[in-house]
């Protein structure tokens, strides 16, 4: 199954990793984290950014006396609807009293479902073994998130372009969390952040003090636009910015004051992913976005790093000619792709 919609690291972080700059070659910046996303549930065998999906089982025998469903490999999060006899026309649902998820000390994930022999439950057959259990649920290696500001804007569920009050959170290829629907995060654009320039700028490099109207109105950490020049915002005390200037390739220029200050913090999002639910949300709404394990979102920057870098070279390995030339190596990737399999990995290479 692709996972275009399903990154373990946004374009943000990759290019910095590169150290490129501008646009031009963000698409295929954005094709090698696919790949290298794609890669990495491959060899693994597993996913890092949950699914909600209904699952269907065997009807399991009865093993040593016990009622025991192993869920195939597949790791569970959490049981939303557990029935058994679900093909039949009225399934029977277990309810979650009647149940264990296991391994209790190490889970989740889990790897499978045992009825309580204390309960006078059981997992059902129906009118025969086949796709005789029905779990729905989320499923993946875990579902750790992290804070990601808000909606700057009422959602009334149709909308594919989302503004947020700080787009340094959020990256292209991230999936965010707004109530249950997951939304991934496909570009950015700029959006007015209602502060103005308290100041004439120059065409200075060593002019990194920008001051504003109002401090609050932008975030430590935002690439802001003043005219055509981007500038990221490295801290910010009351009402001046300390800025780097003619950032992520754009041109040195000089701004009248006052001049508006832009941040790219209109999202366009492919909503309800993951087998989510598109739903409706309010201004201020809290969003989150998942965060896969550190060593996975690392590998598949370097994987796409890696990617860009023997493009250049036209695979060859080498970038340049004569005296000038690089030579590029893959050869790391391979210990941090063997150091993944043995933490994480099902199946052999």
């Amino acid at each position: 199954m692709s996972n275009a919609t399903r990154w373990y690291i946004s374009r943000e972080a990759t290019k910095a990793a590169v150290g490129l700059a501008g646009a031009d070659l963000d698409s295929l910046i954005d094709s090698y984290i696919e790949a290298a996303s794609e890669d990495i549930e491959a060899f693994l065998g597993r996913r890092f950014i949950p699914e909600t999906a209904t699952k269907l089982f065997r009807w399991p025998p009865r093993v040593g006396g016990g009622y025991v469903l192993q869920l195939d490999d597949l790791d569970l999060i959490a049981v939303t609807t557990l029935k058994a006899a679900a093909q039949d026309a009225s399934p029977i649902t277990i309810v979650a009293a009647d149940y264990f998820l296991e391994p209790v000390n190490s889970g989740p994930p889990y790897t499978r479902i045992e009825i309580d022999l204390s309960s006078v439950a059981a997992f059902e057959s129906g009118d025969t073994p086949q796709r005789s259990i029905s779990v729905a649920g989320r499923w993946g290696y875990g579902e750790d998130t992290k804070a990601a500001g808000a909606l700057a804007e009422a959602d009334d569920g149709a909308e594919t372009a989302l503004d947020v009050t700080d787009s340094s959170l959020i990256g292209v290829g991230d999936t965010i969390l707004i109530g249950a629907e997951a939304l991934f995060v496909s570009a950015k654009a700029l959006l007015d952040t209602t502060a103005n320039t308290a100041g004439a700028l120059i065409a200075g490099k060593a002019e990194t003090t920008v001051p504003v109207n109002t401090g609050t109105l932008v975030k430590q950490g935002e690439i802001i636009t003043i005219d055509s020049e981007r500038m990221l915002v490295e801290s910010i005390s009351g009402n001046n910015l300390t800025v780097q200037r003619a950032y992520d390739g754009s041109v040195l220029a000089t701004h009248a004051n006052p001049s508006d200050v832009y941040a790219p913090r209109t999202l366009a999002v492919v909503r309800a992913v993951n087998g989510t639910t598109v739903a409706a949300h309010d201004t201020a709404t809290a969003i989150s976005k998942y965060a896969p394990p550190a060593d996975i979102a690392e590998y598949c920057r370097a994987v796409a790093s890696a990617h860009h870098q023997q493009g250049r070279s036209g695979w060859t390995g080498v970038i340049g000619s004569e005296g000038g030339a690089i030579e590029t190596k893959m050869f790391g990737l391979w210990s941090m792709k063997q150091a993944l399999k043995e933490k994480y990995g099902r199946v052999s290479l």
